[in-house]
């Protein structure tokens, strides 16, 4: 009987050990803004609808073929990034966007840079399509 009550004892303060350190750790979160613009929502649609992260990236992860577009906004401006956008260039096709699907995703692409940078290592892409960092 003694070593049933000695588990139920461990148990017991296993458990209020473990709320007492979940209550702690999830109270002092910062808010954040749960609601983000819904251009910048409609923007990332617009993102995921065209598959732009299969050529392109951000934050460093996606496709290799395009640049990585984290900071694109704040580097090249928002005429230059809409000019690529509307008429596309020899690599990248043109997706015939909307002036609204196009104003969304430059909120998207704002929103992202205002987030962030990229990674500023450059890779090297091999024959073998193996990706290298130097």
């Amino acid at each position: 009987m003694h070593a049933d009550q000695n588990k139920i004892i461990v148990v017991a303060g296993l458990v209020f050990a473990f709320l007492c350190y979940s209550i702690g750790l999830y109270s002092f979160l910062p808010v954040t803004d749960q609601n983000p613009d819904r251009q910048v929502q409609s923007g990332k649609l617009v993102w995921q609808r065209y598959n732009c992260v299969a050529c392109h990236q951000i934050y460093g992860l996606g496709g290799y073929l395009g640049p990585d577009l984290t900071n694109i906004y704040s580097k090249r401006g928002p005429a230059y990034t809409r000019a690529f956008i509307q008429n596309g260039t020899d690599i990248m096709p043109n997706l015939h966007l909307t002036d609204q699907e196009i104003d969304h995703l430059l909120a998207y692409l704002q929103d992202i840079d205002q987030s962030g940078t990229s990674d500023p290592r450059t890779f090297t892409i091999k024959p073998s399509g193996a990706i290298s960092q130097p």
